[in-house]
């Protein structure tokens, strides 16, 4: 099988899950070679698994990376299905959900052509529909309009579409909680601090996940993880998925994103789960 990378990764080790994953997964029986998605001397039919791991370059070449995922799964099995990716690399999928029913934070979209719509009455981030690590992602309030409009027109001149969402005050407090799902089941939870700092301009680098902890979710936080699980479309089987939650005005839990494309699982921090993704991922490459 073949754990799926990018070049960056490979050059820098970034990924601190990825070598004992690898090792883990060749331990179970299966072997294992450590790729990146665009290098062109791979050929993926002959793995009988492609595990998306730390493809963490996929949004700045989204056009490129879901084409390779639609190659991929037509040559072999692609985890996640290249459907689930496609659908989940681009966040408009937060209205998918709001739709189905599942609390997700409020979302509006501001594709290139639409007028500035900025909130005047309360503090907002801005992020692009296509992104991760924070990459475009600032955080703002009403007498930052004109630097959020510079924001949004950098943005629209790229060709990406906003979401404009008000900032969630409890994750200042409360932090972020990541619960990680593989082979179906609850795995394991960790909760991070606030990523986006008041005047880090949105093309600055950002800390991705500070103030990292491990975290036991409560019942309602399960609950709501389950449920966007649930409505994800055609109900496929996600080898993975990572649900980030955040606390509502009223103290729910609502859906920040949910990751199914290449989530970081953060087993460096829950060293015992790296057996259980191992013998998971190995039952997925032999059905």
């Amino acid at each position: 099988m073949a754990l799926v990378t990018c070049q960056e990764v490979l050059e820098s080790g970034y990924d601190r899950d990825l070598p004992a994953l690898a090792d883990a997964v060749r331990d179970a029986g299966a072997e294992v070679a450590v790729v990146g998605w665009d290098d062109p001397d791979v050929e993926w039919a002959r793995f009988d698994l492609v595990l998306i791991r730390s493809t963490w370059d996929y949004s700045w070449r989204a056009a490129e990376f879901l084409a390779w995922a639609d190659r991929c799964g037509a040559a072999t099995t692609l985890a996640n299905p290249p459907e689930v990716v496609r659908w989940n690399a681009d966040k408009r999928y937060l209205g998918d959900l709001a739709a189905a029913g599942v609390p997700v934070v409020d979302t509006r979209y501001l594709a290139p052509g639409d007028p500035a719509d900025l909130p005047g009455d309360r503090e907002y981030v801005v992020k692009p529909t296509s992104g991760a690590g924070a990459r475009y992602a600032a955080r703002y309030t009403p007498e930052d309009h004109d630097t959020a409009v510079r924001h949004l027109e950098r943005m629209h001149a790229e060709g990406l579409t906003a979401i404009v969402q008000p900032y969630v005050r409890s994750i200042d407090t409360a932090g972020e909680r990541a619960l990680q799902f593989f082979g179906g089941r609850f795995l394991h939870a960790i909760r991070k601090g606030a990523v986006l700092e008041p005047g880090t301009a949105f093309d600055d680098e950002k800390v991705p996940h500070p103030n990292l902890r491990t975290w036991e979710p409560s019942p309602a936080e399960l609950a709501v993880a389950e449920r966007a699980l649930a409505a994800v479309p055609g109900a496929p089987e996600l080898l993975y998925a990572r649900v980030d939650l955040v606390d509502g005005d009223d103290g729910a839990p609502r859906v920040m994103e949910l990751e199914l494309v290449e989530p970081n699982l953060f087993l460096f921090l829950h060293e015992d789960s790296v057996p259980v993704v191992a013998q998971a991922v190995v039952k997925a490459a032999v059905r």
